[in-house]
């Protein structure tokens, strides 16, 4: 808890980086992180539909979980285009992380439109819940 004190004390935006796993979030809680990143890497390499429909429960679980408690839940890493809408349609994630995904698509299109088309696809997500 002493670690997540003095660096918001400092002004250091703290933010932990967990499974989306209940208990991970109460020991989160516990070391005093106003912020939690759920990572969602099982979901984006999920190979079967209910493999991914499975970690897609865990993830709206945890994030539902974390609300309540209080953290501000963010998410990240796999995600693209291909399979960042249902993570945007959980509404209790405020923020997601897909630099990479983004800056791989650009290689192809462009920063610019690489940049639009996710924000698009999230967007709609979005505008559907």
């Amino acid at each position: 808890k002493w670690a997540c004190e003095k660096l918001g004390e400092a002004g250091i935006e703290v933010s932990l980086f967990i499974d989306p796993e209940e208990a991970q979030i109460d020991a989160a809680l516990n070391a005093g992180a106003p912020v939690i990143e759920l990572h969602t890497g099982r979901y984006a390499d999920a190979e079967s539909l209910i493999e991914r429909t499975a970690e897609l429960d865990r993830i709206r679980q945890a994030a539902d979980h974390a609300h309540r408690a209080g953290l501000q839940v963010n998410a990240g890493h796999g995600l693209t285009l291909y399979n960042v809408e249902d993570i945007c349609r959980i509404p209790q994630i405020v923020e997601l992380n897909i630099g990479h995904s983004i800056i791989a698509q650009s290689v192809i299109t462009g920063l610019s439109l690489a940049v639009r088309d996710m924000k698009q696809a999230m967007k709609n997500a979005r505008l559907e819940v």
